[in-house]
C-alpha cells in the first residue's frame, strides 16, 4: 500500500517536529510532498528533510493552493486566524484536511468548516491530540467500563509552566488575542475537548473567571529594562529572564528553546535572537493581553459538573485529573503518567501502568497516535475521533467560557449556539 501524501502549510515547530516528522519515522505510511512556509530557514529545512521537489516548495499557502491538487491531504499549521481560508480552499480542491487547533477563533468559521467537509465529502480532522493520548484513552476506558459508577464531577487542571507561559503567551506568538486567540482557545481548547469527551453528555451552561494579573508594567521589578540584556538590574533574580530561559538553560530543554527562537541550538545565534527579537523582551513590558490564570465551571446534563483550572505559575507543565464517580474515583497526572483507581466498596487503590513504548512522541505519545489514526482514517480503516462536527462543540464551549469571563455572566449553551447560528 502506497504512503499517504501530504502538503503541509506552516512548517513551524508543530508542523515540522510533530506532524511532518511522523513521515520520516514511518515512510511506508506517509510522505510529505509539498510545503508552504514564509520563513526561509524552516521552508528549506522541510524541503531538505523530506526531499521535496523544488517545484513544490512555496513561500505562502496561497501559492501552494493556487496549484492543482498535489497530495492526498493538506495540513493547515498556520497561525490561529489563518486556518479557515486555507482549509476551505483545500477542501474545495479535494484534499482531506488536518487542521491545527483551534479551528478558528470565529465560531461561524468553525461551523462553516464542518459544513464544507460534509459538502465536499472530505475528512476534516482537528489536532485535538489528547483524545489519542495513551493517558486519556485509559481514563476514558475506565469511565466507560463502569468501574467508578456514574460520573458526578470532573476536576481538571492544566499546569502551563512558568517558562511556557512567559515564552508563548507573554513574549510569543499567542500573547495577544487580537492577533491570534484568547488563552482558552489557543492553549486550553484541548482541555475543553477532553472534559466534554470524558463527560459524554451535553454541556448546558458555562461560567468562567480569569485575568491577566501579573505580566503587566506595574509589576516590573525595580531597575527592570524593556529588554532583558539591556542592563536590567533584576536579570539575576527574575525567573522569567530571557537570559535564564534561553541562554543559561542546559541539556535538551536548552536545545529546544534555543531552536524555537533562532532555528538552531548554538548560543551565539540564541544571544542574537534575544538581543534583537521578541523573545528578549521583558515579560512586564510586552504587548500581551491573554490571561495568566483562568477557571471554568461547566454544567452538563443529568447534574454532572466539571471544573477546569489553567494557571501559568507552575514548575512543570502537564495535566492533573480527578474523576469522581458514584462507585469510585480516578486520580491521574499526565506529566507523571500515573493513573489510580479508588474503589469505594473495597477501599482498594489500583494503579494503571502505561507502556513506555507508547510515550515517545509529543504530548506523551499523543502526536504519533493521532497521526497514525489520521492515516488509517484516510485509508478507510477507522472513524476519526476529532472530526469537525465533534470539535466544533468543544470550541463553542471554550468560546462561551471566554464570553462568560469577559461579561461576568453565566452563559447558557443552547442560547449561545442559537446566537452563533444567527450571526
Amino acid at each position: 500500500m502506497k504512503p499517504v501524501t501530504v502538503a503541509i502549510m506552516g512548517a513551524g515547530q508543530r508542523g515540522l517536529d510533530a506532524y511532518a516528522d511522523y513521515a520520516l519515522r514511518n515512510p511506508g505510511e506517509m510522505k510529505v510532498v509539498a510545503v508552504a512556509e514564509p520563513i526561509a530557514q524552516r521552508r528549506e529545512e522541510a524541503a531538505r528533510l523530506h526531499d521535496i521537489d523544488p517545484s513544490q516548495v512555496f513561500t505562502t499557502w496561497e501559492d501552494l493552493l493556487a496549484k492543482d491538487q498535489m497530495a492526498d491531504a493538506a495540513f493547515v499549521c498556520t497561525q490561529d486566524k489563518e486556518h479557515f481560508h486555507p482549509a476551505r480552499i483545500a477542501l474545495e480542491k479535494g484534499y482531506h484536511v488536518l487542521v491545527e487547533k483551534p479551528m478558528s477563533p470565529d465560531p461561524l468559521e468553525c461551523l462553516e468548516m464542518g459544513r464544507l467537509s460534509e459538502k465536499h465529502g472530505r475528512i476534516l480532522s482537528v489536532c485535538h491530540v489528547l483524545r489519542y493520548s495513551p493517558f486519556f484513552k485509559n481514563v476514558k476506558e475506565i469511565i466507560d467500563s463502569g468501574a467508578i459508577g456514574d460520573i458526578a464531577c470532573i476536576q481538571h487542571i492544566e499546569n502551563v509552566g512558568y517558562w511556557h507561559q512567559a515564552h508563548s503567551f507573554v513574549r510569543g506568538n499567542w500573547r495577544n488575542s487580537d492577533e491570534t486567540s484568547p488563552m482558552i482557545l489557543a492553549k486550553s481548547c484541548h482541555d475543553m475537548d477532553i472534559i466534554n469527551w470524558l463527560a459524554g453528555k451535553k454541556c448546558v451552561s458555562v461560567s468562567s473567571f480569569g485575568s491577566l494579573s501579573y505580566f503587566k508594567p506595574q509589576n516590573a521589578p525595580e531597575g527592570a529594562t524593556k529588554r532583558c540584556l539591556d542592563g536590567c538590574a533584576a536579570i539575576g533574580s527574575c525567573p522569567y529572564s530571557a537570559k535564564k530561559i534561553y541562554l543559561d538553560s542546559k541539556g535538551s530543554f536548552g536545545d529546544m528553546v534555543r531552536r524555537i527562537i533562532c532555528g538552531e541550538t548554538g548560543l551565539d545565534a540564541a544571544k542574537k535572537a534575544v538581543e534583537e527579537g521578541p523573545y528578549g523582551r521583558c515579560v512586564f513590558f510586552c504587548d500581551n493581553n491573554v490571561v495568566d490564570r483562568q477557571v471554568v465551571n461547566l454544567q452538563f446534563e443529568e447534574g454532572l459538573a466539571a471544573s477546569f483550572t489553567m494557571c501559568g505559575f507552575t514548575g512543570k507543565g502537564g495535566r492533573d485529573i480527578n474523576v469522581m464517580g458514584t462507585k469510585g474515583q480516578i486520580l491521574g497526572n499526565m506529566e507523571e503518567q500515573t493513573i489510580e483507581i479508588y474503589d469505594f466498596l473495597t477501599d482498594e487503590r489500583t494503579s494503571v501502568g502505561l507502556s513506555k513504548s507508547t510515550l515517545d512522541s509529543g504530548h506523551f505519545g499523543s502526536d504519533d497516535a493521532m497521526m497514525s489514526a489520521f492515516v488509517r482514517q484516510l485509508r478507510g480503516f477507522e472513524e476519526g475521533k476529532t472530526s469537525a462536527a465533534v470539535s466544533v462543540e468543544s470550541h463553542l464551549i471554550a468560546m462561551a467560557a471566554e464570553k462568560s469571563r469577559v461579561s461576568g455572566k453565566t452563559v447558557n449553551l443552547d442560547e449561545f449556539r442559537a446566537e452563533v447560528g444567527k450571526a
